[in-house]
């Protein structure tokens, strides 16, 4: 019988409109867990292009991969600029407040 090759599961490839990569954040951000935020930003800023991503926030490459990686545990600050670099908000609502709909900020 043959071996079954495969390969990692990248969420990153999956990541294709702008719309999924905000839905992909929001619902790292209802979780609450401050690793999969982080692993989100990462992914999406993977998707986006990396260095692209590092330079518009202001940050060194190796610096973006260090922070956002599992073990990281980036400063506020660079998560705001992460975002901003890559269009997106962050927004709040009440606790256990689902709109179930997504709002695109033009």
């Amino acid at each position: 019988m043959p071996k079954t090759i495969t390969k990692p599961w990248d969420a990153a490839e999956h990541l294709n409109t702008e719309e999924d990569m905000a839905a992909y954040l929001e619902a790292a951000l209802e979780e609450g867990d401050p690793a999969l935020i982080s692993a989100a930003l990462g992914d999406i800023a993977k998707a986006k292009g990396m260095s692209q991503i590092a330079r518009d926030a202001g940050l060194g490459r190796e610096s973006l991969y260090k922070a956002l990686a599992p073990s990281g545990n980036p400063e506020f600050a660079t998560i705001m600029k992460v975002v901003s670099a890559l269009g997106l908000q962050l927004h709040a609502s009440p606790a256990g407040a689902r709109t179930g709909t997504l709002r695109t900020i033009a």
